[in-house]
C-alpha cells in the first residue's frame, strides 16, 4: 500500500506536469490521481478520476473509496504551487507524530518579483465557517477519514460544492486539526482583492445556492455537537428601569474627522413620534473630531457627546459606557461613525419592529457605497439567508449580521459588550441569540461607506489573522455555551 496519494485537479497541462515533476521520487511510495472534469483530455500517464465537480459528494467520495494508502493529499483547484525541499516528508513526519486527521501549513506567496510570508491560523472547535483558509494543500488521515464517515455518515452525494467542508467538520468532532507552522510551499496569489472585498462574498446573491448547502452541512454538524438550537425562545421580559427617552443613537467614534458630522447629521435628522436623543462617545480623538462634535451639540440638545475617562476603550468598551450612562433610551440602536441613516425613517422603521414581536434584537438591512453615496458591489446586503427556525444556528457559520443593529437595552445591559474594535457586535449577538429572538427587516435603512479609512479595509494579513482567529475564539465560547445551554434545559 502507498504511504501517499496525491490528488491534483487537472485544469492545464503545463501547470499539472509542473506539479507532477516536483513531486515525481519524493516518497518512496506514493501515487498521483488527476482529477478530470468533462471536456478535459486526462494526462495518460498517471491515474485519473473523471469529476462532476472538484467538490461535489460525488467526487470526494469517489477519490476516498479510490484511495488506498495511508494519507490523501488534495491540492486545491485553481491553485499553483511550489512545494519546499522536503516539504512532502515533513508533512508525513508531522501526520504520523500528531495523528491527526487533517494537516494542513503555512506558505509562501508570490505576487509578480514579490514572495512574502502568508502564515496561516490555528483551528478551533468554533472554526466552523466554510470559509476558513486551509491554503492550497491539506492532508487527510485515511483512517481517520474512514472512522469519520463510519461514525458521523457518509458525505451526501447531493452535495455540489460543500463535500470537502462537510468531510472536515465531521473530521473535527474525533481528531485533530492540525497546522504546521512552517511555511512548506510557496503559492503564486490568484485573487488579490481587498481584504475590504472579500468579506462580502458571502452575501453576494449569485453565490445563494452554495450558502444554502453550506447552511445545511453546518446545521448539520452543530447537531452532531449538541449546539444546535431549535426556535423557542424566551420572552423579554418588560424592565423595570427608568428610562429618559424611548431610543438611543449611539455612536463610538475616534478620530473621524471626514465622515461625524455626516454621521451625527444624518441621525438628528430621524423623524419620529417619540422622543430620541443620540449619544457620541468620542474615544479621546485628536484630528479635529471633537470639535466638530462640540459644535453640533451647543445647537441641539439631543445630541449627547461622552468623553470616556478611560482611555483603554475599544468600540465594544465606547458602547458599554453609553449604554450605562442616565442617558440611554429604552432602546439602543447603531450607526457607526463611517456611516449614514438612508433617510428619516430609519428609527422609526426599527423601533416599529420591536413592537411586532418579542425581540431582544432588531437587524436591518445596508446598502455598501463609496464615499459618495455611489453603490457598489453587492449593493443591499439584506441577510435573507436568515430564518426564524434555524438563523441563530447558521450565525455561527457566517461572519456578521447586519446593520444597522439595535437593543432592547434591558437585555443589552445584562449581556454588555466585549472591550474589543472588532467582532463586539458578533459576540454580542451570538450571546442574545442563544435565549431571544432576533427580528430582522429587509429593507435597505443604512449606507455603509467603504472608503480608505474603514477599519477594515484592506488590513495586513496579521491583522486579518488576528481578527479570523478572534471571531472563531467567540464561535468556539458560543458553542460550549450553547451545548451547556442544551443539557439543562428540561426535556419536555
Amino acid at each position: 500500500m502507498s504511504t501517499f496519494t496525491i490528488a491534483v485537479p487537472f485544469i492545464e497541462n503545463s501547470l499539472f506536469n509542473s506539479f507532477k515533476k516536483q513531486v515525481s521520487g519524493r516518497l518512496p511510495a506514493m501515487k498521483i490521481v488527476a482529477l478530470y472534469r468533462e471536456g478535459s483530455e486526462p494526462p495518460a500517464d498517471v491515474e485519473c478520476l473523471k469529476v462532476d465537480a472538484f467538490f461535489s459528494g460525488g467526487a470526494i467520495s469517489d477519490l476516498i473509496d479510490k484511495t488506498d494508502s495511508e494519507y490523501l493529499a488534495i491540492v486545491l483547484p485553481n491553485e499553483v504551487i511550489d512545494l519546499t525541499a522536503r516539504a512532502l516528508e515533513r508533512y508525513q513526519q508531522v501526520a504520523e507524530d500528531s495523528d491527526a486527521g487533517l494537516i494542513y501549513a503555512d506558505f509562501r506567496e508570490r505576487n509578480g518579483e514579490e514572495i512574502t510570508d502568508h502564515p496561516l491560523i490555528d483551528y478551533q472547535t468554533g472554526s466552523i465557517r466554510d470559509n476558513f483558509d486551509f491554503g492550497s494543500l491539506v492532508i487527510l488521515s485515511m483512517k481517520h477519514v474512514r472512522h469519520a464517515l463510519h461514525r458521523h455518515g457518509a458525505i451526501p452525494a447531493d452535495l455540489k460544492f460543500g463535500a470537502l467542508y462537510d468531510l472536515r467538520l465531521k473530521l473535527s468532532i474525533d481528531s485533530a486539526i492540525f497546522r504546521i507552522p512552517e511555511p512548506l510551499y510557496t503559492k503564486t496569489a490568484i485573487d488579490l482583492r481587498a481584504s475590504g472585498e472579500k468579506i462580502f462574498d458571502y452575501v453576494d446573491p449569485r453565490n445563494r445556492d452554495y450558502q444554502i448547502e453550506m447552511e445545511a452541512i453546518a446545521t448539520d454538524h452543530l447537531k452532531r455537537l449538541g449546539a444546535w438550537l431549535e426556535p423557542v425562545f424566551d420572552p423579554v421580559k418588560a424592565s423595570d428601569q427608568q428610562f429618559s427617552v424611548t431610543a438611543s443613537i449611539i455612536i463610538p467614534v475616534r478620530n473621524r474627522v471626514k465622515t461625524i458630522r455626516d454621521a451625527v447629521k444624518s441621525a438628528l435628522e430621524q423623524s419620529c413620534d417619540f422622543d430620541f436623543n443620540v449619544i457620541v462617545v468620542d474615544n479621546h480623538s485628536t484630528d479635529g473630531t471633537t470639535d466638530i462634535l462640540q459644535e453640533v451639540s451647543s445647537g441641539d440638545s439631543r445630541l449627547i457627546v461622552i468623553i470616556p475617562e478611560r482611555t483603554d476603550l475599544g468600540i465594544g468598551g465606547c458602547w458599554n459606557v453609553a449604554v450605562f450612562s442616565l442617558h440611554c433610551g429604552r432602546y439602543a440602536v447603531q450607526l457607526d461613525s463611517d456611516d449614514i441613516y438612508n433617510g428619516p425613517g430609519t428609527l422609526s422603521r426599527v423601533i416599529a419592529e420591536f413592537e411586532k414581536g418579542q425581540y431582544a434584537m432588531v437587524i436591518g438591512s445596508y446598502t455598501i457605497v463609496d464615499f459618495d453615496l455611489n453603490p457598489l458591489p453587492p449593493g443591499l446586503v439584506d441577510h435573507r439567508e436568515w430564518t426564524r427556525d434555524n438563523g441563530r444556528n447558521n450565525a455561527l457559520r457566517i461572519n456578521g449580521l447586519g446593520a444597522p443593529r439595535a437593543f432592547d437595552v434591558g437585555v443589552l445591559r445584562q449581556a454588555g459588550l466585549p472591550n474589543v474594535s472588532y467582532g463586539e457586535d458578533y459576540a454580542l449577538a451570538l450571546r442574545i441569540s442563544r435565549r431571544y429572538e432576533i427580528g430582522r427587516i429587509y429593507e435597505s435603512l443604512y449606507f455603509a461607506r467603504r472608503w480608505s479609512g474603514n477599519s477594515d479595509s484592506a488590513l495586513p494579513l496579521p491583522t486579518m489573522n488576528r481578527y479570523d482567529s478572534y471571531k472563531d475564539r467567540l464561535r468556539t465560547i458560543e458553542i460550549l455555551a450553547r451545548q451547556k445551554f442544551n443539557a439543562q434545559r428540561p426535556v419536555l
